[in-house]
């Protein structure tokens, strides 16, 4: 008996991947890289000198997100359990098998993680989170463990110089965590050293320091102008030196290049990242790398390349050094490719909503339409590769994203705009692309799914209750749907993100809470529904879901649940296939047939 053809949207799901390596600073081929292993997403140490790929970790659930000290000796990761994002950090010697030598050497109590920092001398620094204290962040030795830092409100451990002098956090001691403060202290006593605030509603943020011993300099991120900015700031003499990029776009990202003489920055401009060389003598500013698409990391090597990782909608992601090679290849079959995106650009109330569109090669409107809406809500969706959108693009589906305000990438005003009735003002930009498909024929108007996870999970459900009859199908993954309840169950640092964006605990402005929760519009719901819920989710815990599918079953709503076993995601290929059949069978039985 022939086994069944596994379909080409499942073969994107099940390929290969791997993220960007992150090296030693004083062992430069020794690096340490997630990658799927038989379908899980895992820790590998990599040789870069051989080329070497070699397993770490190998826990049920998967693991991601491995650091390296700086003599490339030991690989760091966080072990929670089941994807609940409390725990503590563990690390194992380059090169080990799953298992053998892992140790946890901090031996603080379990937490939620806010920065890890690993210094020459064996020193860590190293920032937790918890509901009884709020943001701690303790420094580790041969010493012992001593206390750093300490507040209510959140913060987060930014970088620890190579001099191990300073510690450089963000903090919101001001009560806003949207827009952090920057405060550098001293390791030896805890001092502040440096201050910098840029008041109300203008973020500053540690992105690293000088890679040079003895370097006073601080490469930092704001927003003065209205939009993400870089500055180094010289901690010896307080001066601030601005960094003009004469290139299009807002910061996504930068650090130094090994000499200290320039940086490689990341800038996002209409949906696309791309990379950058300064040259701080010179000033001079020149692309590096791809051209389109988005690269979504990069690290500056000590004999000048740079790394960094790269994909469009219509090409998988890859590796690659300056030149175009590529550097690491994902084990297993690459992913099939898709189609590119087409940019959208519809006038809302805010201003004009960027978008983009990807439909069926050859199709003619009007077409199915998945509205999907990114998560965050401070993110944007980009053009990079995604085996979720490509699967609907098989099934004929169009599907657009939407950069509502509320996302990165289009300027400050944009990304804050949402603070005037969370939610709502979000949900007026996807109308406003939705009718503007409609318009120009790309969209049936009867056919319409509203769909995302996370923020995106949360407007599918407010959205539904609001545009009952915009929309056909919902599908909202590991969403926010009774506010209140997901407050008081969350993790401690999305509780100070809910804070700044409502301006108040839910005691403080309870009306905010209610005009802003699904929970409160659920009786108003027309369309079937699907729900995707992870059992251990941190983010957006499963008792405030429960309370909203209870709400539908007693008014007898069409509407269906998928539960997991994982957090607020999950890193194996076998789930993701299965939450992506589960919405393809869901729409297949309940969109109206055209």
């Amino acid at each position: 008996m022939t086994e069944p053809e596994v379909p080409t949207w499942e073969e994107r799901f099940r390929a290969g991947r791997v993220g960007l390596p992150e090296w030693a600073e004083d062992a430069p081929a020794r690096c340490v890289v997630d990658a799927t292993v038989a379908g899980v997403l895992e820790v590998h140490s990599f040789d870069a000198a051989s080329g070497e790929l070699h397993r770490l970790t190998d826990r049920p659930e998967g693991t991601s997100g491995a650091t390296i000290d700086p003599a490339g000796e030991f690989a760091w990761w966080f072990d929670d359990t089941a994807g609940d994002e409390f725990g503590v950090w563990r690390r194992q010697p380059f090169g080990s098998a799953p298992g053998v030598g892992v140790e946890d050497p901090l031996g603080l109590p379990a937490a939620y993680p806010a920065g890890l920092c690993l210094g020459r001398s064996g020193v860590v620094v190293v920032g937790s989170q918890d509901d009884g204290y709020g943001t701690r962040v303790d420094v580790v030795s041969a010493q012992g463990t001593r206390r750093l830092y300490e507040h209510r409100e959140d913060a987060w451990v930014g970088d620890l110089s190579p001099d191990e002098q300073w510690v450089a956090i963000a903090h919101s001691e001001h009560g806003d965590s949207r827009h952090p403060d920057l405060r550098v202290l001293s390791l030896a006593d805890g001092s502040t050293v440096a201050e910098l605030s840029d008041g109300p509603g203008k973020g500053v943020s540690p992105l690293g320091f000088s890679p040079v011993r003895g370097d006073a300099r601080l490469l930092v991120e704001h927003e003065r102008s209205g939009r993400a900015e870089l500055l180094v700031l010289d901690l010896l003499t307080g001066r601030e030196v601005q960094i003009v990029l004469d290139a299009p776009g807002e910061v996504a990202g930068g650090e130094w290049t090994r000499d200290a003489t320039g940086l490689i920055v990341l800038l996002d401009h209409e949906a696309r990242t791309l990379a950058y060389r300064v040259d701080l003598g010179t000033g001079a500013v020149q692309r590096v790398g791809p051209s389109t698409g988005t690269v979504s990391g990069a690290t500056a090597r000590p004999d000048g390349d740079v790394w960094m990782t790269w994909s469009s909608s219509a090409q998988p992601s890859t590796v690659r050094t300056l030149d175009g090679t590529v550097l690491l290849r994902a084990p297993g079959r690459p992913a099939p490719p898709s189609v590119e995106v087409r940019d959208v650009w519809a006038e809302g109330p805010g201003g004009r909503v960027h978008a983009l569109l990807r439909t069926p090669a050859g199709s003619t409107g009007p077409l199915p339409t998945v509205v999907e809406v990114h998560g965050g809500p401070t993110a944007h969706d980009t053009d990079a590769f995604r085996p979720y959108c490509a699967a609907w693009v098989d099934e004929g589906f169009a599907v657009v994203q939407v950069n509502y305000r509320g996302s990165t990438g289009y300027g400050s005003a944009w990304r804050d705009a949402l603070e005037a009735r969370v939610g709502h003002v979000e949900l007026e930009d996807v109308a406003a692309v939705a009718d503007h498909l409609v318009a120009s024929g790309v969209a049936d108007p009867a056919r319409l799914v509203l769909a995302g996870a996370s923020w995106g999970g949360y407007l599918t459900l407010l959205g539904l209750g609001t545009q009952p009859q915009r929309w056909a199908v919902g599908l909202a993954g590991v969403p926010v749907a009774d506010y209140v309840a997901a407050y008081e169950d969350e993790m401690e640092g999305l509780k100070a993100f809910d804070r700044s964006l409502f301006g108040g605990s839910p005691e403080q402005v309870p009306d905010k809470y209610a005009d802003s929760s699904p929970i409160t519009y659920v009786d108003a719901v027309t369309a079937p529904v699907l729900v995707l819920a992870g059992r251990n989710d941190p983010r957006c815990p499963i008792r405030q879901i429960d309370n909203y599918l209870d709400r539908l079953a007693a008014r007898g709503a069409t509407h269906e649940v998928y539960r997991y076993d994982a957090g607020h995601g999950s890193l194996l290929d076998d789930e993701r296939v299965r939450q992506m059949r589960v919405e393809l069978d869901f729409v297949r039985r309940h969109l109206p047939v055209g």
